[in-house]
């Protein structure tokens, strides 16, 4: 039996002041594990709404059973001592065969520098040797959501067609067809880089930071320089000419969290198009205007989050599957990842700083990753 040992996580200790916490974590127990953290990737868009105080849990409660928020009693307060959901640990102690000892795992635990898995109540994915160990922050969760984007797709546009009754493959709704991505952060590369992989016969990324841009190209994608309220939904109008007044994207991936982005995103579509949203809005909505295209041109917006897949395939599409799908696309073309949405890697220490500038804008990334220094 191992000993207890302490585990240092990071989090936020109030509005505006991200910190560095610890706990004592006692041994792993019969068909448990322990793991080293080797990386852990920042989510910003989620984890920047604790530390700006926009996190819709911290505000009400969340009732599972009825889908909504209540007022009143917050689901979560301060401090939250841990965020994140994007990690690889190597295995240190093992007591279920589930899992060899030196291992590395992809899993979703948090920014914590360590800590015991029950694979009876998680999802557990050994990296295959040929995998850079730090492109495993993907495979969890955040590859997951992004695969899912294109489940929601092909579900949205199965059934009009003659076979409608055979199963529903990941590219049924981009491949060949015109798509927009809105957002040029983790979650728009990623979901652009699936929709060019599975047979798309273009994809342009919108965005208004020159970065992203460079980055979208480099992983072959179509930059759009969105720098003005119609460049956007103008560029999709001029270049993508289905027929007489059948202009535009045939699905926009909306990931990018401001309304104005979802307004985007249906001016961009041709008729009867469809916007995949997977961004998270914190504010209000005054530039949506849902009476001009979304009800002129019978527009449809579905959500698509990890929590779900579609409706109609749940008997054959699970998170196992996206998660293989994640790890196709990443043996495929982790190298682009690698090289281009990949931006900085800073010591697990050194997380409460990186976050302050982030939030002030005093510093931009795409995709920061946290390496944790090992026990010698």
């Amino acid at each position: 039996m191992s000993e207890r040992r302490t585990v240092r996580t990071l989090g936020v200790a109030e509005p505006g002041r991200p910190s560095l916490f610890s706990y004592v974590e006692e041994p792993p127990g019969d068909g448990e594990f322990r793991v080293e953290t080797q990386y852990t990737g920042l989510s910003a868009g989620t984890e920047l709404t604790f530390v700006n105080g926009t996190n819709p849990y911290l505000h009400a409660s969340w009732d599972a059973e009825l889908g909504v928020f209540r007022d009143g009693t917050a689901s979560q307060a301060y401090p939250v001592e841990v965020m994140g959901y994007m990690e690889v640990g190597r295995v240190t102690e093992t007591c279920t065969p589930t899992v060899r000892r030196g291992d590395l795992v992809a899993l979703n635990y948090g920014h914590r520098t360590g800590h015991v898995i029950d694979p009876r109540q998680t999802i557990v994915t050994t990296l295959p040797p040929s995998l850079d160990p730090l492109l495993g922050i993907y495979v969890a969760q955040m590859g997951p959501i992004c695969a899912n984007a294109l489940l929601h797709a092909a579900a949205e546009d199965h059934g009009r067609h003659e076979d409608a009754g055979s199963e529903v493959r990941l590219g049924d709704g981009v491949r060949d067809r015109r798509i927009l991505v809105t957002g040029g952060g983790v979650v728009g590369l990623l979901t652009g880089l699936f929709a060019k992989a599975h047979g798309a016969a273009e994809v342009a990324l919108a965005d208004p930071d020159p970065s992203r841009l460079a980055a979208a190209e480099g992983l072959g994608l179509i930059p759009i320089e969105d720098d003005a309220p119609e460049a956007t939904w103008r560029w999709c109008k001029s270049q993508w000419t289905n027929g007489r007044a059948d202009v535009g994207a045939d699905v926009v991936f909306q990931c990018r969290g401001r309304t104005a982005a979802l307004a985007t995103a249906m001016r961009a579509l041709r008729p009867q198009g469809t916007v995949i949203d997977l961004a998270f809005y914190q504010g209000g909505a005054p530039d949506l205007r849902l009476g001009e295209e979304f009800h002129h041109n019978g527009l449809t917006i579905r959500c698509a989050q990890i929590g779900r897949v579609p409706r109609g395939v749940r008997g054959s599409w699970d998170r196992r599957r996206l998660i293989a799908e994640t790890l196709d696309l990443l043996d495929a073309h982790g190298a682009l990842v690698r090289q281009h949405v990949v931006t900085d890697v800073v010591d697990f220490d050194d997380g409460p700083q990186l976050i302050v500038d982030l939030a002030s804008r005093r510093r931009s990334t795409i995709q920061t990753v946290f390496a944790v220094p090992q026990p010698t």
